[in-house]
């Protein structure tokens, strides 16, 4: 399969998947109410429990096909970043090689997900039960 028609239908699929999380997201916010009182509702048979689930699902299926397209594109990622970020701190204009951008692209995927665990090992500290 050609590389244009993978990126087409990818991006397609991101389209969807997409509007399905937000159409799963608004269900959830605007159609049930709060999670703590929505207990005994029903839309087409499926409680506030299973519209929440199908939301992570969906968000979990949407997280995938980005990091599909990233992986697809992280030759370009990887330039952006070493070229326009990198190149231009002391005026000169300078060339890298794969090697270097890739280790730059790694570097920022790795910090990207350190601050992401951080935030999230943050929020299980930090709970509250009843």
């Amino acid at each position: 399969m050609q590389r244009t028609l993978i990126n087409f239908w990818l991006d397609t699929t991101l389209l969807f998947v997409f509007l399905a999380g937000l159409w799963t997201s608004f269900v959830v916010r605007f159609v049930f109410p709060p999670a703590t009182q929505a207990e005994g509702w029903r839309l087409w048979g499926w409680t506030y429990d299973h519209w929440a689930d199908a939301q992570f699902v969906i968000i979990c299926l949407l997280a995938l096909a980005v990091l599909i397209h990233v992986m697809l594109h992280w030759t370009w990622v990887c330039g952006v970043i070493t070229s326009r970020l990198l190149s231009k701190r002391d005026g000169k204009r300078r060339t890298w090689d794969d090697g270097i951008r890739t280790l730059y692209g790694v570097g920022l995927l790795v910090v990207l997900f350190n601050i992401l665990g951080a935030a999230f090992a943050a929020a299980m500290l930090m709970v509250q039960g009843p």
